[in-house]
């Protein structure tokens, strides 16, 4: 069975000891984090104030930690293909600190998205900006086998990046490291722009599908729109995914309980019908 969390910015300004609350009442097992909206400017400081209050609120309302994800937006300024030796290797630097914290917390997923720092610009073709990520993630792989992490390549739409667009590239990429520290996701929105519908995708690269984002695809919250997830529930129950299915969506809904409610409601009939449909069971 699947593990259901909550990424955390979407309950906007709140405090993250109610936020945990909401998502516990709602019957969600975790919070994924977006590292800028808890340790600032990233000093020793803010990171050791950012940890402790994260493990005493999750272990106060009972929730695991399931990752981070757009762990590049903040600070400023990285890039993995940067032109100058020093902010490449802050960046490097950045995402090996990303990686330690994740440890700290007893191990979980970062979802490398983070388009604007791995993206080709001028000066820095496509083809030399993805050789520089991989490069890097190769560099941090056995850290992040060492902190119980596990490094996610985020496949994105071509209006986002131009480095890796598509699931297959994102399984190239993982070959090409080669180790089982990265791998892939999965995010229904982002996967809208693929040509093979969403169950297609996961049958064929399940293999490499570490973590899920489940949101609309115009990027609302699952169950506000007509979406169809049934298909791919079910293929991913019958390869058997374990992993966390974290709600990742591009709005601020104005009353978050009521929308994980009824999310999470989607959620059990999702899992109720791709349970019947498993292999074994009685039709």
């Amino acid at each position: 069975m699947m593990k259901y969390s909550v990424c955390n910015e979407l309950f906007g300004d709140l405090p993250l000891v109610k936020a945990c609350a909401i998502a516990r009442r709602t019957g969600f097992s975790g919070i994924e984090f977006a590292p800028y909206t808890l340790f600032g400017d990233f000093s020793q400081g803010a990171v050791h104030t950012g940890l402790s209050g994260m493990r005493k609120v999750l272990e106060g309302e009972g929730l695991s930690f399931a990752g981070f994800h757009w762990l590049m937006a903040r600070p400023e300024g990285l890039h993995f293909a940067a032109l100058d030796a020093s902010q490449r290797r802050r960046s490097r630097d950045h995402l090996a600190r990303l990686i330690e914290m994740t440890g700290e917390l007893g191990g979980g997923d970062l979802v490398l998205g983070s388009p604007q720092q791995r993206s080709g610009f001028s000066g820095r073709s496509a083809v030399e900006a993805k050789a520089c990520l991989l490069e890097t993630l190769a560099e941090l792989s056995p850290l992040a086998g060492d902190s119980g992490a596990s490094i996610l390549i985020e496949q994105l739409s071509p209006d986002q990046t131009d480095v890796i667009m598509t699931m297959e590239e994102a399984a190239r990429a993982v070959d090409q490291i080669g180790s089982p520290s990265v791998r892939s996701m999965f995010d229904f929105h982002n996967a809208s722009s693929e040509v093979s519908p969403w169950q297609a995708l996961i049958k064929k690269y399940l293999p490499y599908i570490g973590h899920v984002h489940v949101n609309e695809i115009d990027g609302r919250a699952p169950g506000t729109g007509n979406s169809d997830y049934g298909p791919a529930w079910k293929a991913l129950r019958a390869g058997g995914y374990s992993g966390w299915a974290s709600i990742e969506i591009f709005e601020l809904p104005a009353q978050p309980e009521r929308m994980l409610k009824t999310a999470m409601g989607l959620f059990r009939r999702l899992d109720e019908d791709a349970g019947r449909a498993a292999p074994g069971r009685e039709p």
